[in-house]
């Protein structure tokens, strides 16, 4: 099942129980601009005990705020009960819920004119209360009535007023523009993880470049994410950044994402440079010219402390953090030794660690050569020479006389070291190799561990 088609079946069901029901939000909006919507939102003059009669099996993750959760074989639908909201101090939930009587007292709650209309699900007819389709023709994010108020409500929206208008392409009215920047520094009152999401979003819809140009200009940026605007004005080397600043190197990256990107891959693209403004040294201090020394170390602390802060996972974070830590070590790879360059391109999820270098290089020089070396690398390298089998253990290693420690550790270190340097093909090189390597220096060890029980014993 189709979510249009639950969604429609929830409609038809309503109404013919005496409820008038209607698609409204997000999914008109994008069935206006001949887009796919993503999901599926109706709403009704029933009420949640009703929606409930008629949907047994329906979720209530909001009946407090009149919002029923429909499923079927997978597909899920929100349905939510006309309503109009009575303050929010907290600057997120309605301080009283008061059910409405009609779709246009519904709408005047909501966020954005271009979210607020509303569709007969049987004919298409839509139903406009606020100027929406206007504003869809004209590329404008306005507020529904006065933009204070609707910020008041939820903090969030400013943010998602950012998002839209970069998503769509569109301008931010300038009465909802200045409010933003009037109540931007109330961001801080929104939970980490609803901020987080809301970035993630920005990061991976395809316009990022332009949603963190807003967020500069709304304000919000130097709230959310200090670290981010320090990158504006430090200078890099032109003969290696001949884009400019560290904020232009970001954004023209942020501008190759690609819609749908992982949200690892984003992230480590907006964080690989976070540690260049606390480097920073000039031609003069430096005596040659602009130097980051420690940008990745620093990076990764910082990096760190934004990720804990916004509450990322720790498989995200873990992710990101290594992004930033080997982004510089492809300007390495035709000088490293074969061992090395198998165990770079073995790093986790490596397609992302070379789709943020070619973005790196895109967004500076434009020389692709180390990209290119890899690439080639991997194509003409069988997956079983890039990680193959491992020639002994840490059992064989035992057996060969060798007690139980660290040394067995280096022991199987060397080993496969020595075997992704194409020294070693197989077992018996393999122990021919440790024999001759630490043979002398296990007996030395037992020899000397003797010696001195014999010094205390006597």
């Amino acid at each position: 099942m189709r979510a249009r088609e639950l969604a429609n079946s929830i409609c038809d069901a309503l109404q013919g129980a005496g409820f008038e029901a209607f698609l409204v939000g997000g999914c008109v909006r994008d069935l206006s601009l001949g887009r796919e919507p993503a999901d599926y939102d109706v709403a009704t003059s029933a009420t949640p005990e009703q929606v409930l009669k008629l949907f047994p099996d329906g979720a209530t993750v909001g009946a407090q705020f009149g919002v029923i959760l429909v499923a079927r074989e997978g597909v899920r639908v929100e349905v939510a009960t006309f309503r109009s909201d009575l303050g929010y101090t907290d600057g997120r939930h309605p301080d009283q819920v008061v059910f409405a009587s009609s779709p246009e007292e519904d709408v005047k709650r909501r966020d954005f004119t271009i979210n607020g209309l509303v569709m007969r699900h049987n004919t298409g007819e839509i139903l406009d209360y606020v100027d929406g389709r206007a504003d869809l023709r004209a590329g404008i994010i306005r507020a529904i009535g006065e933009p204070d108020r609707r910020f008041a409500e939820d903090k969030l929206r400013m943010l998602r007023a950012v998002r839209f208008a970069a998503r769509f392409g569109y301008e931010i009215e300038h009465k909802t523009f200045a409010a933003i920047r009037k109540h931007a520094r109330e961001i801080n009152q929104v939970s980490a993880e609803r901020i987080r999401d809301e970035l993630t979003k920005l990061l991976t819809e395809g316009a990022a470049r332009r949603g963190f140009e807003l967020l500069d200009s709304c304000w919000l940026l130097s709230i959310v994410l200090p670290e981010i605007a320090a990158m504006k004005g430090v200078e890099q080397p032109p003969e290696y950044h001949p884009e400019g600043d560290v904020w232009i190197h970001t954004l023209l990256m942020l501008e190759g994402l690609p819609a749908g990107c992982s949200a690892t891959l984003a992230w480590g693209v907006l964080l690989h440079d976070v540690g260049k403004p606390a480097t920073f040294r000039s031609a003069n201090e430096t005596g040659d010219r602009i130097r980051f020394d420690g940008h990745v170390e620093v990076g990764q602390a910082i990096g760190k402390q934004i990720l804990g802060r916004l509450r990322l996972s720790n498989n995200d974070t873990e992710q990101i953090l290594s992004l930033v830590q080997h982004h510089m070590k492809f300007k390495d790879v035709g000088h490293m030794r074969a061992a090395t360059l198998k165990r770079f391109v073995r790093l986790p999820r490596f397609e992302e660690h070379l789709a943020l270098h070619r973005l790196d290089c895109l967004g500076s020089h434009r020389n692709l050569e180390a990209y290119q070396f890899v690439i080639d690398f991997l194509q003409t390298t069988p997956p079983e020479v890039v990680q193959p089998a491992r020639l002994v253990t840490g059992e064989d290693v035992l057996r060969l006389g060798f007690k139980p420690g660290p040394l067995v550790g280096k022991i199987l270190a060397a080993v496969e070291e020595a075997q992704l340097n194409g020294e070693l093909a197989s077992k018996e090189e393999a122990i021919s190799f440790i024999d001759s390597k630490f043979g002398q220096r296990e007996a030395e060890y037992q020899k000397s561990r003797s010696e001195t029980r014999t010094k205390r014993l006597g």
